[in-house]
């Protein structure tokens, strides 16, 4: 199969059916399939699902230097003029921070981590590095809520990502509760693919981070998938880790609650997976939404990550 090929057309301005995914879902095969920490119990959930689900993966103290650091973020007034964080269209007040492994060091060590590495390497069967990474925050009574989509069908059209061979990590900072505007899965919709129909105007990541309108899947296809799959939402307190594949749907609900809800993403992608022209894009998106220029495998070897996780290896 030669690289040029679009196994997945999207936003050709026509209407096209959805179709079944032409790559696996777990990557490691045969003996390999056991090969790191998951069981062969959660690689089938993660097959059947598309997400794996960690209640209290880490402790509340583990995770309450990383919603500290984001609080600061907030107040620096430089880093809220930069491209690389987008305000809530509403409020104006602070939506998502890309590029997180770029700012922090405290985050770029957490993406290196052996217990979350682990898992992804084994899931991916190959060596790894961040595609992604990004900060979701919902202040109480204001935070946004984001349209249903898969991550793959914006990263295949515009990014250039070839194969459903990348997956997202999500850490929760703070509780996730079913007021303040939980992610929201379709179970199942990962084995489909859903191409979208409008066109990606130039420069669309400018409006599309803040209310995505291209690449929203067609209502007929997400009842289709709801009905086939149900819809869930993974609730649980601070520490709590979504694992969830590249293709599965999801969405989530506006916070109408006092509580605010911040969660951390990292997003693997395969090194073998490494980006193209976009299939579905006029130019790529910005380095900090796609990483292009260093995709060097990431390792488990950093000092800061051994000392992490002393004593939690058995957790997960």
């Amino acid at each position: 199969m030669t690289a040029n090929v679009d196994l997945y057309p999207t936003r050709t301005g026509s209407p096209q059916t959805m179709s079944p995914r032409l790559d696996p879902v777990v990557h490691a095969r045969n003996q390999r399939r056991w090969e790191g920490p998951l069981s062969e119990e959660a690689l089938s959930r993660y097959e059947r699902d598309g997400f794996l689900w960690f209640e209290g993966f880490f402790s509340m103290d583990r995770v309450t230097p990383f919603f500290d650091e984001l609080k600061s973020l907030a107040r620096d007034a430089s880093l809220m003029q930069s491209d690389s964080v987008i305000a809530d269209p509403d409020t104006g007040e602070l939506r998502s921070v890309f590029n997180m492994h770029r700012i922090s060091e405290r985050f770029d060590a957490l993406t290196r981590d052996p217990r979350i590495l682990g898992m992804v390497r084994q899931l991916l069967g190959s060596d790894v590095y961040i595609h992604q990474s990004r900060i979701n925050d919902k202040f109480g009574f204001q935070g946004n809520g984001f349209n249903w989509h898969s991550d793959f069908e914006t990263w295949h059209a515009e990014d250039g990502m070839p194969r459903m061979r990348a997956l997202s990590a999500s850490l929760m900072l703070t509780d996730n509760n079913e007021f303040n505007g939980p992610l929201m899965l379709m179970p199942g919709s990962h084995q489909y693919f859903v191409p979208c129909i409008q066109q990606t105007p130039e420069q669309n990541w400018q409006s599309s981070l803040k209310t995505q309108q291209v690449g929203v899947p067609d209502q007929q296809s997400l009842q289709q998938l709801a009905d086939r799959g149900g819809i869930q939402a993974p609730k649980g307190p601070a520490g709590s880790l979504l694992l969830f594949e590249c293709n599965t749907l999801h969405a989530s609900n506006k916070n109408l609650s006092p509580w605010p809800r911040s969660n951390l993403f990292f997003v693997y992608n395969s090194v073998d997976n490494a980006l193209e022209a976009p299939h579905g894009a006029q130019a790529p998106r910005p380095e900090f939404l796609a990483t292009r220029e260093d995709i060097r495998p990431l390792d488990m070897e950093d000092p800061w990550e051994a000392r992490s996780a002393v004593g939690q290896a058995t957790a997960a």
